[in-house]
């Protein structure tokens, strides 16, 4: 099948799983050639997930209007030096890992009064393949919640990863984690969990965001 085929039996799973509150599904187009990004667009996909600025830019930057024709989310750790980039066309960030990142986002997106939606990076696998935050770090940033936002630059919630080993208890046990952090400290937030491999599980577990990549596009070349 190809990509936009892909998509749509993603989301019919989706809503037959979840009738009610299906969450946004995120395609994964990293590395992707911008010809498959060209035909998810006219198939009716709208999220699309890159974890290099750079190459967002240069695949996205002439295919439409951000938030009009596209939704892009930064979906890889967050480079101080990488954010003046997102102005214009980024709307999402899903990996803000860290209090130096947090600032410059702030910082840079008042400065270029251009709205985006960020997720605390939150590691609960404690591996140090891994960025993000501790799960007592965020414990802390919670405590001072008005802090988090600023007029451009708006939290959205938190992200998180399974174990690398794909083990479905220990995935399960952090996707369950977080939705126990976020009811308690942040309940109106939003959940980013979940990818091709057990994407299932996160929905299960209440994710708000799905990140898929190679069930709709297939094996990166």
């Amino acid at each position: 099948m190809g990509v936009s085929e892909n998509y749509k039996t993603i989301i019919q799973e989706l809503e037959s799983l979840k009738p009610v509150g299906t969450p946004t599904l995120i395609a994964v187009s990293k590395f992707q050639p911008k010809e498959k990004v060209q035909e998810a667009i006219a198939g009716g996909v709208i999220h699309f997930g890159e974890n290099r600025v750079q190459e967002g830019i240069e695949k996205f930057s002439d295919l439409g209007k951000p938030e009009k024709d596209f939704i892009l989310h930064h979906i890889g750790p967050v480079q101080s030096s990488h954010i003046r980039k997102y102005a214009g066309l980024y709307s999402f960030v899903h990996g803000v890992g860290s209090q130096k990142v947090l600032e410059e986002l702030k910082r840079r997106m008042d400065g270029d009064r251009w709205k985006i939606r960020y997720f605390l990076q939150v590691n609960l696998t404690k591996e140090d393949s891994k960025s993000g935050f501790s799960k007592e770090e965020v414990l802390g940033l919670l405590r001072n919640k008005e802090t988090l936002s600023s007029e451009f630059c708006i939290l959205e919630g938190f992200m998180t990863m399974g174990p690398s080993s794909g083990d479905p208890e220990e995935t399960r046990k952090v996707f369950r984690e977080i939705a126990e952090l976020r009811k308690e400290f942040c309940p109106q937030g939003k959940l980013s969990m979940g990818m091709s491999g057990d994407y299932r599980i996160a929905l299960e577990e209440g994710s708000d965001y799905l990140r898929i990549g190679t069930a709709i596009f297939g094996e990166r070349t």
